[in-house]
């Protein structure tokens, strides 16, 4: 849905250039290694987590979300997928976004974009309202994907359109009757 990235923009709004350029710089030959298919991208994804957010009150976080989200959808969504979005809308389809990118800013890209549900990657928060830098449910990815869209419709019929751009978008791709290979934004909204 986006141009770019997001997961970085936002940490480095939450906690600053530095340490997310310093938890990036640790983790870099993770990371590198991760990319080739190689290594495990999840781990790699909560080093970072960890390291920038365990800690930090989640509120905060969560209120740097809300900001960012809102920024994100007046900004960053291609025109491509706000066209697409609104015509499932007024088809009457139900609409997710299912991303790996973290729930404290999807839900409020969501609620800008009309989208009923969020099926993305969410923070562990500690009994004291912390972020402990790990994930809750996994990250949202691959075959995560797939499973979390199989339990929303919880064995519904449903004919299914996905959009994908990535690697991690291919197990959700296939569970779809029109799968949608998004390549750089382009995508156009049936008539």
């Amino acid at each position: 849905m986006t141009r770019r990235d997001t997961l970085v923009p936002f940490l480095v709004q939450v906690a600053g250039r530095g340490p997310v350029v310093s938890a990036l710089a640790v983790e870099a030959p993770r990371l590198a290694y991760a990319a080739t298919g190689q290594g495990d991208r999840d781990r790699a994804k909560t080093r970072v987590l960890r390291r920038v957010l365990a800690g930090r009150d989640h509120a905060e976080v969560s209120a740097a979300g809300r900001t960012f989200g809102a920024e994100l959808a007046r900004s960053a969504i291609s025109t491509q997928a706000r066209d697409r979005v609104a015509w499932h809308r007024r088809a009457g389809h139900e609409v997710a976004i299912v991303s790996a990118s973290l729930d404290v800013y999807l839900v409020e890209v969501a609620e800008q974009l009309g989208v009923g549900h969020v099926l993305c990657t969410s923070l562990d928060v500690d009994a004291a309202g912390r972020c402990t830098g790990r994930l809750r449910g996994g990250n949202c990815r691959g075959a995560e994907k797939a499973a979390r869209l199989q339990t929303l419709f919880d064995g519904d019929d449903v004919e299914l359109w996905a959009y994908g751009n990535s690697g991690g978008d291919e197990e959700m791709l296939r569970l779809a009757q029109h799968p949608v290979r998004v390549r750089r934004g382009n995508i156009r909204a049936p008539r």
